[in-house]
């Protein structure tokens, strides 16, 4: 990039990447959701759109073959019981936070009519089995948000860990509560759940007397990290609200059986332990508190991870004895079925290269919607197999495909899964730059799905090279473990800059010696979050094999993350102890310590609003090569989270995608 590029900020966007970026990002359309019709017969679903004209995300709501709704942002469509009706929630109002939720007829004339308007969003929209009652969970603000001016709100007293979310913002003072308002649009919203808590999930019981929902309501909820599941009643006569499980693990996503009598949920036991492959687990729903040991956890067989990273759908029913959910694997990501009551082991409903990020089955109905992402094509609505959209095919037709090849550990106990994308225009006989990527987590995985930043790279002329090293999810439960603190006391792993790292460069190595088109003399590596920490750890300490290495929204510094993330705390489940406890061992797994030894030219990309990796790390890191005179460049995004390069604003994306773009292409020659 040039020096003019660089200072006037009005050159950002019309290079040749920035074209390259906005070809696969703008007019760039998906389906976002989807909820199939009690007698299977039709289908809602959400379209979203970008718009770099716009700088903003458009979200529809369709019906079978034709949009139903044109607000910027109309979402979370649910059915009636008797599908008559359609619910959806809608943000058209003024302020930037009001979401409205309405009613459309379906089955017959009719007006529109808005139920409701809250202050601050509405999720996990549901309708009551008897279809008297929607509910849903919005956030309650304190009595400070509504001044205009934050000069006269009143300061902020915070008590408890966790209290700032990024993406979020401050969240203890507008907690996440259960709603339940009347279809009919008569009466105000009732919060069933007042209080300091946060709550998730909708799940109604059989005869609407109550929801099902996730909460931490216990005293030191912030510290040990539980999370249990609540009955929620509907008014004061059908009780109060009461927990369901131990306070043993952490539960949640659930569903209530058609006849009432069984809950099924996703979850894992003894919280001090992360990462674990979620389970779905099923038990009775009693007055009483069930344990740990009393569940049936009957994805057992399958040991991967229920709680997708890509969609993570809760599980749901399909009759009394049979639940359907979605697990990570391999790269893939498919849908289960399971019996209830763990008679038989979990049967593969889909397969192929390919992520299924959401299924609906309803009672009765052989009528099976998915919705389903590959290499090639963002998520599009499938029914029965047979794919009924096309809202990405203007940029599908531009996409390439890639190779999936294995790489051995190198203590040969396993072998890493590992992707190649060759250049647009690839010439068999050329030698062309690589850049290898790492993702985040470290518990997440690359996959079988549709990845803009991949495409943009591979566009741009660039081999990629991607990798689900040890420390990532879809493989079972010793590979996602096995990067825990080395003195974690209850599962111990190598901790973060170990195997995770031999993993990384077996896969590079056996790229550049497998594919002949690859140029081993012009290797760039670049990785975000805990891909971030990944890549300043090579810099540090295997430098030299890369011309230029890019550490975007990292963490640099695990000490300091462990006062200034929004999770902050709890990463000792990760690394075994707290940064009191084990200041020496925070410090030997800081790659900022490791400053110094970098002489590799380093990339810097950061959002101002990023709470997971607050900007901070990347300030910390900045400063120490500026002061020692080493080749760094910084970036800054202002008014982003930790989302930038999944859900920031369009254009700030194809700034992103360039600054990459034309730094490597300067570095890598």
């Amino acid at each position: 990039m040039t020096e003019t590029q660089t200072a006037g900020s009005d050159r950002f966007g019309d290079s040749a990447h920035a074209a390259i970026a906005k070809r696969f990002i703008d007019g760039r359309s998906w389906v976002a959701d989807l909820a199939l019709s009690p007698n299977g017969e039709h289908v809602a679903f959400v379209v979203a759109t970008i718009s770099v004209e716009t700088n903003k995300v458009t979200f529809n709501v369709w019906l079978d073959d034709a949009p139903l709704t044109s607000g910027d942002v109309d979402g979370s469509p649910t059915w009636s019981p008797d599908g008559r009706f359609l619910a959806f929630a809608s943000r058209r109002a003024d302020k930037k936070s009001e979401t409205t939720i309405h009613i459309i007829p379906v089955a017959g004339p009719g007006e529109v009519r808005t139920v409701c308007s809250m202050p601050d969003g509405v999720e996990n929209l549901a309708w009551s089995p008897d279809g008297r009652w929607l509910g849903f969970n919005s956030r309650t603000q304190d009595a400070r948000y509504r001044e205009e001016d934050v000069s006269w709100q009143a300061p902020r007293k915070v008590d408890r860990f966790f209290s700032r979310l990024d993406g979020e913002d401050w969240i203890f003072d507008r907690p996440n509560h259960v709603y339940v308002v009347a279809a009919d649009g008569t009466g105000n919203p009732k919060n069933l759940t007042e209080g300091e808590f946060q709550h998730s999930g909708v799940a109604w019981l059989a005869d609407s007397s109550a929801i099902i929902t996730s909460a931490a309501r216990h005293d030191n909820w912030d510290q040990d990290l539980a999370q249990d599941l609540y009955r929620v009643p509907l008014d004061d006569e059908q009780g109060e609200i009461a927990k369901l499980t131990n306070t043993d693990g952490f539960y949640g996503s659930a569903s209530v059986s058609p006849d009432g009598t069984r809950v099924v949920f996703l979850g894992f036991v003894d919280q001090r332990v992360y990462p674990q492959n979620d389970k779905v687990g099923v038990m009775a729903l009693t007055d009483g508190v069930t344990a740990a040991s009393d569940i049936n956890w009957i994805s057992e067989p399958v040991d991967r991870s229920f709680a997708s990273m890509v969609g993570g759908q809760h599980p749901i029913w399909i009759d009394d004895d049979t639940v359907v959910a979605i697990a990570e694997d391999r790269g893939e990501q498919h849908a289960y079925r399971l019996a209830a009551d763990g008679s038989r082991p979990p049967e593969a409903l889909t397969s192929g290269a390919k992520l299924v990020i959401r299924i609906e089955m309803v009672p009765g109905s052989a009528t099976v919607a998915t919705l389903e992402t590959d290499v090639r094509r963002s998520p599009e609505l499938f029914v029965n197999g047979e794919r009924r959209t096309n809202v990405t095919e203007p940029h599908s037709v531009d996409a390439l495909g890639w190779e999936k090849f294995a790489v051995p550990t190198t203590d040969g106990t396993d072998e890493i899964d590992a992707w190649i994308m060759r250049p647009a225009d690839f010439d068999e006989s050329q030698h062309y730059p690589v850049l290898l990527n790492v993702h985040g987590g470290p518990f997440a995985q690359y996959g079988e799905g549709f990845f803009d930043e991949a495409q943009v790279q591979a566009a741009a002329g660039f081999v990629v090279v991607m990798s689900n090293p040890r420390g990532g999810s879809g493989r079972h439960t010793e590979w996602g473990q096995s990067v825990l603190g080395p003195k974690h006391p209850v599962v111990s792993g190598t901790g973060w800059g170990s195997v995770d790292v031999e993993d990384v460069l077996a896969v590079i190595d056996t790229a550049l010696e497998r594919y002949s088109f690859c140029d081993r003399d012009r290797v760039g590596m670049l990785g975000g979050s805990y891909g971030g920490f990944m890549a300043t750890w090579l810099a540090a300490h295997h430098g030299e094999r890369f011309k230029g290495i890019c550490s975007e929204r990292a963490a640099i510094n695990l000490t300091s993350m462990e006062w200034s993330s929004d999770i902050a705390t709890a990463f000792h489940s990760e690394h075994g102890m707290s940064h009191l406890d084990d200041p020496e061992e925070y410090e030997l797994r800081s790659p900022v310590k490791q400053a110094a030894k970098i002489d590799t030219p380093i990339l810097i990309i950061h959002s101002e609003e990023d709470w997971r990796c607050p900007i901070g790390q990347a300030e910390e890191l900045w400063v120490a090569l500026r002061l020692m005179g080493k080749e760094v460049d910084f970036y800054r995004f202002p008014g982003e989270c930790h989302e930038l390069s999944r859900s920031g604003s369009p254009i700030h994306r194809v700034y992103r995608a360039q600054i990459i773009l034309d730094w490597f292409a300067d570095k890598l020659g």
